[in-house]
């Protein structure tokens, strides 16, 4: 009587049990993620995620659907620049990384950048987008509103397209 009960006591349904032994097909799952990024044997950049799914179907993607923190290295190794966002996508054919969400990015002087949504090209080293910017350089100390901008990584040489009427900044004096 007693074997019975323990027999009727644990009971699973069977498609609950057959789930746990299955795999997703063409996603790789990594956990607390620590990658350094090379470019022609030279050390460009360390990223930090706490995960990170790679589909191998289709188009070869890499997402990081909890936040992720890169550093950026110049030629030196030093760190030149830092980005954070909350989601990224990584195309591996086209060498292009799609950020969203609450993107930072500030370099070793303190000009930061920040923006709903990045694009970074791994090739040119540079970040665009087209939506709502604001940066602040440290030199002034001032904010810069515009829609849509082109940077390079240590965010030295910043391309503003559509600078808003809220925008302070200081243009310096010429001489004839």
């Amino acid at each position: 009587m007693v074997g019975c009960f323990f027999v009727f006591s644990c009971e699973n349904k069977i498609e609950t049990v057959r789930d746990l032994g299955k795999a997703t097909l063409g996603v790789e799952e990594g956990k607390n993620i620590e990658s350094f990024i090379s470019q022609s044997g030279k050390m460009r950049a360390k990223l930090n995620a706490p995960i990170m799914l790679r589909y191998l179907l289709d188009t070869p993607k890499i997402e990081f659907t909890k936040t992720l923190f890169v550093s950026f290295y110049d030629d030196t190794l030093g760190i030149e620049s830092n980005l954070f966002a909350k989601y990224g996508r990584y195309l591996e054919n086209d060498n292009k990384v799609y950020l969203k969400d609450s993107v930072v990015v500030y370099n070793i002087a303190g000009d930061t950048l920040w923006t709903s949504e990045l694009y970074w090209n791994q090739d040119t080293e540079e970040f665009f987008t087209n939506k709502p910017v604001r940066v602040k350089r440290e030199f002034n100390n001032k904010y810069i509103h515009s829609i849509g901008v082109r940077a390079n990584q240590n965010l030295k040489d910043i391309t503003f397209y559509k600078i808003q009427p809220d925008s302070y900044f200081i243009v310096s004096d010429s001489i004839y």
